[in-house]
């Protein structure tokens, strides 16, 4: 089967910290794929929160997920605290990539455990239609970029 390297842009616009829970860890001793899918949509979270927004508002519209890709490199333990850059990758008229790299600090080593992307796209619930990227957000991801 082929696998899906995600090449994620080199500049991140935001650093945030996630520590590993017990309840994160599977019947492998070790981060499950479902916890961290959560911890992408935290991160997430916590990212637009810092700008101000949430996924349900951005200049008056909302966001969905269309795709979900996720490289696991390593594998993370209970207590690891985990770091992960965001960054932005391509945008259309109505959607935009997140990129996530996810490192676990241990020591004075950083180890990669995952690399990951989302497609989000521009959302009216009640119209249950696409919209456009607000210009407002793209300037404000852009002057952090």
């Amino acid at each position: 089967m082929a696998r899906i390297k995600l090449i994620t842009p080199e500049k991140s616009i935001a650093k945030l910290k996630y520590r590993v829970r017990i309840t994160d860890i599977n019947y492998g001793n070790h981060l499950g794929n479902d916890s961290l899918v959560s911890i992408l949509h935290n991160a997430r979270m916590e990212w637009l929160t810092s700008m101000g927004y949430s996924e349900l508002s951005i200049e008056g519209v909302s966001l969905t997920m269309n795709e979900l890709v996720v490289n696991y490199l390593n594998e993370s333990f209970f207590g690891d605290e985990l770091e992960i850059g965001i960054s932005i990758g391509e945008a259309t008229r109505v959607s935009f990539e997140i990129y996530y790299i996810i490192e676990a600090k241990r020591k004075s080593e950083k180890t990669l455990i995952a690399k990951a992307k989302t497609g989000m796209v521009c959302f009216d619930y009640q119209k249950k239609k696409s919209v456009s990227v607000p210009d407002a957000f793209i300037q404000k991801i852009n002057s952090n970029n």
